[in-house]
C-alpha cells in the first residue's frame, strides 16, 4: 500500500509539471486566459516561482482591461514573496500609482515601503538605502495615518534610525582604534562622536558615544607636547586646553551616568586629569 501510496504521488507531480509546461508554452487568446487561472492556483499554492513566469507572459496583454489590476496584485506579491525585494518595491508603486483607489492601495504601499526596508544592508555597510527606506516608510506612514500597518512601520523605521546610530557610532569608533597604532591623533575622532552625540541626542548608544569620545581625548591630551600657539584671544598652551577640555568630558560623564559601567575607569582619568591640571596653576 504505501509503494502504491508514493506511485501516486509520483504520477500526479508529474502530471502537474507536465500541465504546467504545457500551459506556459501554449500560445493564443485562449491560453492567457489558462496562464491567469493555473497562475493563480499556484500562487495559492505558494508556488511562487512559476506563478510569477505565467503572469509575466501575460501582463502586457491584460493592460487597460478589469482583470489588469487583480493580475497586478498578485504579479507584484510574487517577486516580494520570492524576497526579490528591488522589483517587488518597484511592482508595488507602479500597481499604487496606476490603481489610486483599489482596496489593495493601502497593503501595496506598505509592501512597497517594507521592501526598501528588507534592502537595508547590515550597519557596517553603507547605509544609502536605509536611508532610502526610511523616507518610504515615513510617506508611507504621512499618507496613512490611521493604516492597520502603522504600528509596524513605525517599528521598522525605529529599526533603521539605529541602524544610522550604529553605522555613525561605527565610524567615530573606527578613528579612535586607529589612532594609537598609526596618526597618533584622536581629533578625527572625538570630532566624529561629538557629531553622533549631537546627530542622537537619545540614543541607547549615548553612555558608550561619550566614553569613547572621552577616552580618544584623554589619551590626546596627556600624551600631548608643551606647545604654544597663537590665536586671537593670545597665547594658550595647547596641552593644558586638551586637559581642560577632557576634565570637562570626565564631568559630564560622571554626573550623566552615576552607575555607569565606565565608571570606575572613568574617575580613574579624572584623577590624572586633576594632577596633570594642578602643574598648570603652580606655574609662575
Amino acid at each position: 500500500m504505501r509503494k502504491f501510496f508514493y506511485l501516486i504521488l509520483v504520477f500526479a507531480a508529474l502530471t502537474s509539471c507536465n500541465e504546467y509546461q504545457k500551459v506556459l508554452k501554449a500560445s493564443g487568446k485562449d491560453a492567457i486566459k489558462e496562464k491567469f487561472t493555473l497562475g493563480e492556483t499556484l500562487y495559492n499554492e505558494g508556488k511562487y516561482s512559476k506563478a510569477n513566469r505565467l503572469f509575466a507572459q501575460i501582463v502586457p496583454e491584460y493592460r487597460g482591461k478589469p482583470q489588469a489590476q487583480k493580475l497586478m496584485y498578485l504579479y507584484a506579491m510574487t517577486f516580494y514573496k520570492m524576497k526579490d525585494y528591488y522589483i517587488a518595491a518597484y511592482r508595488f508603486e507602479q500597481f499604487s500609482k496606476s490603481y489610486s483607489k483599489s482596496e489593495k492601495l493601502e497593503e501595496a504601499s506598505f509592501l512597497s515601503a517594507r521592501s526598501y526596508y528588507m534592502l537595508s544592508p547590515e550597519y557596517s555597510k553603507d547605509q544609502s538605502e536605509t536611508t532610502e527606506a526610511i523616507e518610504k516608510l515615513q510617506e508611507f506612514i504621512n499618507i496613512f495615518p490611521e493604516s492597520s500597518y502603522l504600528s509596524e512601520a513605525n517599528k521598522l523605521v525605529k529599526e533603521l534610525e539605529y541602524k544610522l546610530e550604529q553605522k555613525a557610532f561605527y565610524i567615530a569608533k573606527q578613528y579612535s582604534d586607529i589612532a594609537p597604532g598609526f596618526t597618533r591623533d584622536f581629533t578625527s575622532a572625538i570630532k566624529s562622536f561629538d557629531s553622533f552625540l549631537f546627530d542622537f541626542p537619545g540614543s541607547k548608544l549615548r553612555e558608550d558615544a561619550m566614553f569613547y569620545r572621552l577616552d580618544a581625548a584623554y589619551k590626546q591630551a596627556v600624551n600631548s607636547y608643551e606647545r604654544i600657539t597663537s590665536r586671537e584671544e593670545g597665547i594658550v598652551q595647547l596641552r593644558k586646553q586638551r586637559l581642560k577640555t577632557t576634565k570637562e568630558y570626565s564631568d559630564a560623564f560622571l554626573q550623566t551616568f552615576k552607575e555607569s559601567k565606565f565608571s570606575k575607569e572613568v574617575n580613574k582619568m579624572a584623577k590624572v586629569l586633576d594632577e596633570e591640571l594642578k602643574k598648570y596653576s603652580t606655574k609662575s
